[in-house]
């Protein structure tokens, strides 16, 4: 099965903005045909990878390529599925010490799998502008969902979008830990 960006974006669960960004910067390389990108479910667990990387690790474009393109390598032809966990070393060049990453890819396989629905909920629109008249559709719907809700009014409504949406917006938190001090004479 193949999907486009739009229907792509739903199943792994994040805005169409987003997943372009990664196609653009090359951190995922999917097929391009007649001016659309296609993704199988090869792709969409790589994507899914590097949203989980970036989420955890806030790593850059540069080494979420690096990451997703040695998953790709090393994945193959297999069912992601039969392995539990795929581990990623990465040891910068001046240091020794190596670091390990531990990806769960048979879990955030079966999720892609769950959410392969999505994709018919989403069909893609069409290119160019919104059309005209988009904005009082939406006001109107936000109305009857009022009326069908009985006490809630429109404006509690958006105010609960806009929660929402800022909530989303909310950046991990990371801490660091010392491990031990140094003593001075």
């Amino acid at each position: 099965m193949e999907f486009k960006l739009k229907q792509a974006s739903a199943i792994l669960g994040v805005p169409a903005k987003d997943l372009q960004n990664l196609v653009q910067l090359n951190v995922i390389r999917p097929a391009r045909r007649n001016n659309l990108y296609w993704f199988n479910s090869r792709l969409l667990l790589e994507a899914k990878v590097a949203f989980y990387l970036k989420a955890s690790l806030g790593s850059s474009s540069e080494l979420l390529s690096l990451f997703t393109a040695t998953l790709s390598r090393s994945l193959g032809n297999d069912d992601p599925k039969r392995r539990r966990f795929m581990s990623l070393r990465s040891r910068p060049a001046r240091s020794s010490q190596s670091i390990e990453i531990r990806i769960p890819v048979a879990s955030l396989a079966r999720e892609l799998e769950q959410q392969l629905p999505q994709a018919q909920a989403h069909p893609d629109s069409p290119r160019g502008r919104r059309r005209a008249g988009w904005q009082n559709e939406i006001s109107r719907a936000f109305e009857d969902a009022a009326v069908q809700m009985g006490e809630v009014s429109v404006q509690e409504l958006r105010g609960s979008l806009r929660e929402y949406r800022t909530g989303r917006k909310v950046r991990p938190e990371v801490t660091a830990v010392a491990n031990s001090t140094l003593k001075t004479a």
